[in-house]
């Protein structure tokens, strides 16, 4: 497809939105919105807008669609599936001053935010409520982010993804409408869920300005235990028993031996560097918590667990976990100058030891290096292949035999990416996933946005 370029023409028309101060075309700020977290080429947009409101960005999108610019929104950047980079060029809406929280409807669990409010920020905010927005992608993600991306975390074990807490929000189509859809009420079967499309769409429909989301109350109690193993079939055997027993963490995460020996080197930790189960629960009690935390030690017991170390409360949870949120900042700084390509897959939580141990065992038969980590309760692998890029045979080797494991989650009932989205990475498995209904998600692209300008070269090939 041929796109439209940026002109003195379309940047004297943005100028006379948004000011000379809300706009750039100098280099470092195009390089720096030209690349995501991903190993996926950097492409320099020709022109960065901060927009401030809706009406903005929908004067914005009409003059872009009419001469067919393509136009990619930008959250924080954290993105690891290249779901943000400006492939085509064009224009990039950065969301970081559309960063307010409107309204906090505390009877009735609600709170209305701009798409650039950053996920820490607002749970900072509502801890002073009593409240929190559940989802932890760890990662200075904002919500508008979170949304396109339906992005979940380690506690979607127990409170799902994203999309169980969007109850309605603003969004600008290219043709600069701007429509709100949903509504305030905790369920509805009146008429098509519009928001529930958009969620996951990665920008490709329309650009999410304003979310109003469910919250909950923090809970009295916090359980946090780490049980180390002595193989990974074992770790992942325990996962599915603590599942299938009728328990309900709120997080349990897996780390191989390898990931956590670089997590030790990164923070200088001496944890054991064994296969590793991150377990967490909440509670209206402790006594109760406590009832939990035995049945889980039995179960991990049966399993040849070789060390069992828990704590109640908040600082004990912290202390904990401090090893699994720095696992993937761990590896990157282990292993500077080389590229890591990032599987993300999910499949059926009685299909998850197989998971493992089959890309366990693929990684040693070819002589790679990769690290295990991700939200084993949910059934979602991270693995981390790590590579030379400039080494051609190599970052090929690895390619490969990452897309084999993508394959094979997809054999298993499962999806190529559990919560990073398609982006540019997963594109080619979009057809064996979806099969016929791929030709359906076209036709609802091309409703939405004929001349393709929305974040073009994401989700389809």
């Amino acid at each position: 497809m041929s796109y439209g370029r940026v002109t003195n023409r379309e940047l004297n028309f943005i100028r006379s939105i948004v000011g000379t101060e809300r706009m750039s075309i100098g280099d470092s700020i195009l390089e720096l919105h030209g690349k995501d977290e991903s190993f996926h080429p950097k492409r320099k947009p020709d022109v960065v807008v901060w927009p401030k409101k809706a009406e903005e960005i929908s004067l914005i999108l009409k003059m872009a669609n009419d001469h067919q610019i393509p136009v990619t929104p930008w959250g924080a950047g954290t993105s690891l599936e290249g779901n943000p980079i400006p492939v085509e060029g064009g224009i990039v809406i950065d969301f970081q001053q559309m960063n307010h929280i409107l309204k906090l409807m505390e009877e009735d669990l609600q709170i209305s935010v701009e798409a650039g409010v950053v996920y820490r920020d607002l749970n900072q905010y509502l801890s002073r409520h009593g409240l929190f927005f559940p989802p932890d992608p760890y990662a200075s993600s904002t919500i508008g982010g979170m949304v396109a991306n339906n992005a979940s975390g380690i506690r979607a074990v127990k409170y799902g993804s994203t999309k169980e807490f969007v109850l309605n929000m603003t969004f600008v189509l290219p043709t600069g409408e701007i429509v709100r859809a949903g509504t305030s009420a905790l369920k509805s079967t009146s008429g098509y869920d519009l928001c529930r499309l958009m969620v996951g769409s990665e920008g490709t429909l329309g650009m999410i300005t304003e979310v109003t989301l469910r919250l909950l109350g923090i809970p009295p109690e916090m359980m946090a235990a780490v049980a180390q193993f002595e193989t990974i079939r074992d770790a992942t055997d325990t996962v599915f028993q603590i599942i299938r027993c009728g328990l309900s963490p709120a997080a349990l995460e897996l780390m191989d031996g390898p990931t956590v020996r670089m997590v030790n080197r990164y923070k200088n930790f001496s944890m054991g560097e064994n296969p590793t189960l991150f377990i967490e629960f909440h509670g209206t009690s402790a006594i109760g918590l406590k009832e939990e935390l035995e049945v889980v030690e039995e179960i991990c017991a049966e399993n040849r667990c070789l060390q069992f170390d828990s704590g109640i409360g908040r600082d004990e949870r912290a202390r904990l976990w401090e090893c699994r949120y720095n696992a993937h900042e761990s590896i990157k700084a282990n292993h500077a100058g080389l590229a890591i390509f990032m599987i993300d897959t999910a499949v059926p939580i009685s299909k998850y030891p197989t998971m493992v141990e089959h890309c366990h065992r693929i990684l040693s038969e070819r002589n790679l290096k990769g690290y295990f980590f991700g939200h084993a309760g949910s059934g979602n692998l991270h693995l981390n292949l790590i590579g030379d890029p400039e080494d051609r045979s190599e970052w090929e080797r690895v390619q490969i035999t990452g897309e084999e494991m993508i394959d094979f989650a997809i054999q298993c009932g499962g999806t190529s990416s559990g919560e990073h989205g398609i982006g540019i990475g997963k594109r080619k498995f979009m057809a064996k996933e979806h099969g016929e209904s791929l030709r359906i998600m076209r036709r609802i692209k091309e409703c939405f946005d004929p001349n393709g300008i929305m974040n073009p070269g994401k989700i389809f090939e």
